[in-house]
């Protein structure tokens, strides 16, 4: 299984199910994609998981894949 750096499986996200993955068949990682901001900020800010970074969820996450209320939610910065 590969692990998307958005944090979902490759193989569930929307974007790979669609075919429409800006890395194709070998999933997103951290690297320069002017298709993929996720991806090019965490290669920005040399780590390999959005989780990872102590601003997430942010304005970039809010472009999906995950929905930005899960983000929140699995942060611990949910708004009740």
């Amino acid at each position: 299984m590969r692990i998307g750096v958005c944090g979902i499986a490759c193989e569930k996200c929307p974007r790979m199910v669609q075919g429409k993955c800006p890395s194709g068949e070998q999933g997103c990682s951290p690297k320069e994609n002017k298709f993929c901001k996720v991806s090019t900020c965490a290669f920005n800010k040399k780590i390999a998981l959005c989780f990872e970074c102590s601003e997430f969820p942010c304005e970039t996450t809010k472009e999906g894949p995950i929905s930005y209320g899960f983000c929140q939610y699995v942060s611990g910065k949910s708004h009740e």
